[in-house]
């Protein structure tokens, strides 16, 4: 087990309920409520678990992957995101399932995701695996399943400010 992997299996949910959403009658409230509250508690946990047991790592060895211009670039774009996911995801919830209003706070949510999830593979994950043996991606990995598992009902959605959760992480290492 990596968390690598269990946060791109992750990944790939959100894109697939992102999708049923998308083929979804408009008129058929019940299954958009259903699939939308199974992705709104993914969406939530998901960041939770990244922001508990991935980015601390990212934090304290990273040093910036892909095209972000070092760690501290990489992780509070991750945070930032990871805070506008939530809001479009709060704004879907002030919506009649179904309306246009809904269908566009969806696709708001979708975009901010698609965002975020691409940059966390080209950068937040290759610097990740660049400083970390498959034994310790493996211990997170158990660590997150846990907490994913543990929290499949969702968690509470809180955003937080990127520069004190590195100030955090740095400290806590």
């Amino acid at each position: 087990m990596d968390i690598c992997q269990l946060i791109l299996d992750d990944h790939a949910e959100q894109r697939k309920l992102f999708g049923i959403i998308e083929e979804i009658d408009r008129t058929d409230i019940a299954s958009l409520d259903a699939v939308w509250g199974r992705l709104r508690k993914l969406l939530d946990t998901h960041a939770e678990a990244e922001e508990r047991f991935f980015y601390p790592i990212v934090v304290r060895r990273g040093e910036g992957a892909g095209d972000a211009d070092g760690m501290k670039d990489e992780v509070e774009d991750a945070i930032d995101d990871h805070n506008e996911i939530r809001d479009a995801a709060a704004a879907v919830g002030k919506e009649q399932a179904g309306t246009d209003a809904w269908f566009k706070a969806v696709e708001k949510a979708n975009e901010a995701n698609s965002k975020h999830m691409a940059e966390e593979e080209r950068q937040g994950m290759t610097d990740y695996r660049r400083h970390t043996s498959a034994d310790e991606r493996h211990r997170a990995g158990i660590k997150f399943a846990a907490f994913d598992a543990r929290y499949v009902d969702g968690v509470e959605a809180v955003d937080k400010d990127p520069g004190d959760y590195i100030a955090a992480q740095a400290k806590a290492g």
